[in-house]
């Protein structure tokens, strides 16, 4: 790992990354090659955990050829200098802002969506003339190996490579100096990223997780909230960062909401034959997540094969914040509903609770709207609708206190592996001699004038 990341701090202290050319160019590779193997890529995904085809190019493949287009697109103006207004003291003068690299990144990508989560970052990181040791997760083994396969076979290792391995691998990583660490995971291992990092005083970007909440208020289109509520807590098993956690609705609509829940989860029929369900990732969280499950509260679903990593899409009822469900974020096909019947009440509640890395709210009420969005602090998310948020390059995507720090997709990408550089400049001649001694009268006098 040593002998890597020095080849890699060697490579990019020889400006090779600088040019936007070169980053371009290895942007415009990476297209290619993900382009010309998408079958292998989607057979992967499927053999780790079963994801189909439609959803793995929907949820995968398509945000990270948009991130690259975005970059490709935007590239020249993100990374160009931009001047900036140079205040009265420093005239005559110029002040502008350079955009440069970090420097060595490394990335250590997540299981539930094991190529985008881990490609994405890489791409920005490319984007902003960083070299890039990427480390994708030993729990989705197949993607891991061809990604590790595709890039290290046509990228200059000293460039951009791929480690393969588990724990002992990424600690070995996480022992040496980079410039930036990107780490996309849950809050407990974030931890030892951050501490890690600490020892190097390595800036990092945490993508981590929590319970994002869903409130549902009365106003709102109960049969298209239902319809997306679903969708977005189901899709990939319900293995995902920014899935709706669990449901506030409003006690007045509480029985024709669950009876649309209900509806809509039937008539999607989500099994892993159909190719729009995916297996629980490993036996050990399918345990857990069966652990988590009240059956005297479960109204729908609730069957489990442990051994095949497979849990029913699951609703409970009746859940407070005491019930295990709450605990923790679920991180599967489980979801609790609760009632509420004042807004103001429930935003104390999730207030007291970890900052969220999304929230989702359904109505037409604007004052509401305005109301939840102005007092409850999380990371992104939607009104009527749930996480498509984050397919919008142009919205940063991250958490904020337990749920992650820093952001990246598009700019904020590019943002989030740069530096920006702020330089002043001034002539040779002609500078007037107001600031060198001696201070006179008049001279204190024009500069109280200024204040």
């Amino acid at each position: 790992m040593e002998e890597l990341v020095k080849a890699q701090r060697d490579y990019f202290n020889s400006n090779a990354t600088k040019p936007v050319e070169f980053r371009i160019t290895q942007l415009q590779k990476l297209k290619g090659i993900l382009k010309e193997n998408t079958v292998q890529l989607n057979e992967a995904v499927f053999k780790d955990f079963g994801k189909g085809t439609f959803e793995n190019i929907v949820t995968e493949l398509f945000i990270i050829h948009q991130e690259i287009d975005d970059a490709l697109k935007n590239l020249a103006k993100w990374a160009a200098v931009k001047p900036v207004e140079t205040d009265g003291f420093n005239q005559p003068g110029e002040s502008f802002i350079v955009p440069e690299p970090l420097g060595v990144s490394l990335i250590i990508g997540a299981w539930n969506y094991p190529l985008n989560l881990t490609l994405s970052p890489a791409v920005a990181a490319i984007a902003a003339g960083c070299t890039v040791v990427l480390k994708p997760s030993r729990q989705t083994e197949h993607c891991s190996k061809l990604m590790a396969s595709l890039i290290n076979n046509n990228f200059d290792p000293a460039f951009f490579t791929v480690v393969e391995g588990g724990r002992v691998e990424t600690n070995a990583l996480l022992e040496q100096q980079f410039d930036k660490i990107f780490f996309t995971g849950s809050v407990p291992v974030g931890k030892i990223v951050y501490q890690a990092a600490a020892k190097h005083l390595t800036p990092v970007t945490l993508e981590l997780g929590g319970k994002s909440p869903a409130i549902v208020l009365p106003d709102a289109d109960l049969q298209n909230a239902v319809r997306k509520l679903v969708w977005g807590k189901f899709i990939n098993g319900g293995q995902t960062c920014i899935a709706p956690d669990y449901i506030y609705v409003h006690r007045s609509v509480e029985t024709q909401f669950l009876q649309l829940l209900k509806d809509e989860i039937v008539r999607a029929d989500y099994r892993i034959e159909n190719n729009n369900y995916a297996n629980i990732i490993t036996v050990e969280n399918t345990e857990r997540l069966v652990n988590l499950i009240d059956q005297q509260k479960v109204v729908l679903g609730g069957g489990y094969d442990i051994e095949g990593r497979i849990i029913e899409p699951t609703v409970m009822t009746n859940v407070t914040w005491d019930d295990k469900i709450m605990q923790d974020e679920i991180f599967g096909p489980v979801l609790p509903v609760m009632t509420f019947e004042d807004l103001g009440n429930i935003i104390s509640v999730i207030k007291q609770q970890a900052k969220p890395l999304a929230l989702y709210l359904f109505t037409a009420d604007d004052a509401a709207t305005q109301r939840v969005l102005s007092e409850v602090s999380f990371g992104g998310g939607a009104i009527n609708e749930t996480i498509m948020h984050t397919a919008n390059g142009a919205l940063p995507f991250g958490g904020v206190g337990n749920s992650g720090t820093g952001n990246y997709h598009g700019e904020a990408g590019f943002r989030s592996f740069s530096h920006y550089k702020s330089v002043l400049k001034k002539p040779v001649s002609g500078e007037p001699d107001f600031r060198y001694p001696p201070h006179n009268d008049e001279k204190i006098a024009a500069v109280l004038s200024m204040i």
